[in-house]
């Protein structure tokens, strides 16, 4: 199980470690959108340092509308586990994304008066 924090305006946020091509783990505090329906989205910027593999295009729909997405295939350490897993990568991200996907093997817990905010 791994636990969480509340960010601004309760925003729901988990530690994650990026593994780069070259082994090197990048440790970033990634917010778990309900909205977003893959596993992981990162900005553009941030996929240099990391080497990942180029997988295709992707069009998703966003709160904006349409937009085009580049997906890589990314390696990322998530509640003590290491996941080899498709990441969409587009431009005007402004915090690491965690999706829907993982709810279809972890269990969310939210309970904002006790503070609790748990994956596992």
């Amino acid at each position: 199980m791994m636990n969480g924090f509340f960010g601004d305006e309760d925003a729901l946020f988990f530690e994650i470690e990026l593994i780069a091509s070259d082994g090197l783990e990048l440790p970033v505090d990634a917010l778990f959108d309900t909205g977003f329906s893959a596993w992981l989205a990162i900005n553009n910027q941030d996929l240099d340092a990391l080497g990942w593999t180029y997988i295709k295009q992707q069009p998703m729909f966003t709160a904006r509308g349409e937009a085009e997405f580049e997906l890589y295939l990314g390696k990322v350490i998530f509640g003590g586990q290491e996941y080899d897993i498709p990441v969409h990568v587009g431009e005007g991200l402004t915090e690491v994304l965690l999706g829907r996907q993982w709810l279809t093997t972890k269990r969310l817990v939210v309970d904002m008066p006790s503070l609790e905010l748990t994956l596992g």
